[in-house]
């Protein structure tokens, strides 16, 4: 018997035909793309080439104006606001430039806050929360307000709100582009790692080409389209033709 390779499992995310304009600017025109569980892409592209607007179709921040997004096989740009608005919170995950946490909440609250959101009480919410500190090397920072957390240790904290509600995919917009150099290593490795050991889908966008060789693939996007891609594994770069 010759052996086979184990079947490839469907993506998790996937972005068809993406199209979106702002005016008359075509920031996506017919983009193709697909994320699996586990698996971190990079989007990478020159200002305004439609990087950001991909990420908040996919997100479901911007509803597309053509094309579709799919999670787990289901559709989900027509979705009502109540139901996106669910959707970001309980199976999204976020991680921007400036981690964006709340200045008046100490670290565990604000990692906590999406399982209160949810309807988890406090104290639950709170316990699952201190659980994600040790592991992303913040022990004995829960009690610490923004202010007092490093660039990159409020990142990290950004993270765990990410994930501590179970998301299924995460996306970070410029993660560290508001860190050193070394910081910024730190983070994007702790995130594609972290990430990956959850089975969560990561989506990264970013300008700097060290931090997109630490995720599994970069797709480059110019003028609204995909223009590229590249795998970590081979570092082979392959034209996808997607946006045709």
């Amino acid at each position: 018997m010759n052996p086979t390779s184990p079947p490839v499992p469907p993506p998790v995310l996937q972005g068809i035909a993406l199209s979106k304009s702002f005016g008359s600017t075509q920031a996506l025109d017919a983009v193709d793309i697909a994320v699996r569980a586990g698996e971190s892409v990079a989007v990478m592209g020159p200002s305004g080439s439609g990087k950001s607007t991909l990420l908040h179709c996919l997100a479901n921040i911007e509803r597309p104006d053509s094309g579709q997004v799919l999670l787990d096989g289901e559709r989900i740009d027509q979705l009502r606001e109540p139901h996106r608005s669910e959707l970001r919170r309980v199976r999204f995950g976020f991680v921007f430039q400036f981690g964006q946490l709340l200045p008046e909440l100490p670290a565990v609250e604000n990692v906590a806050l999406p399982l209160m959101l949810g309807g988890t009480p406090r104290r639950e919410a709170e316990r699952q929360a201190r659980t994600w500190f040790a592991p992303l090397g913040l022990d004995g920072k829960e009690d610490s307000r923004p202010g007092q957390l490093s660039g990159g240790q409020a990142q990290r904290v950004a993270l765990a709100r990410a994930l501590v509600a179970g998301a299924q995919v995460v996306f970070a917009d410029e993660p560290t582009g508001a860190l050193d150099q070394t910081t910024g290593q730190e983070v994007i490795s702790l995130l594609v790692r972290v990430t990956r050991e959850q089975n969560a889908a990561l989506v990264v966008v970013t300008h700097d080409e060290s931090v997109a060789r630490w995720c599994d693939r970069t797709v480059r996007v110019r003028d609204g389209r995909i223009v590229g891609e590249t795998a970590a594994s081979r570092g082979a770069v392959a034209n996808t033709g997607a946006g045709r």
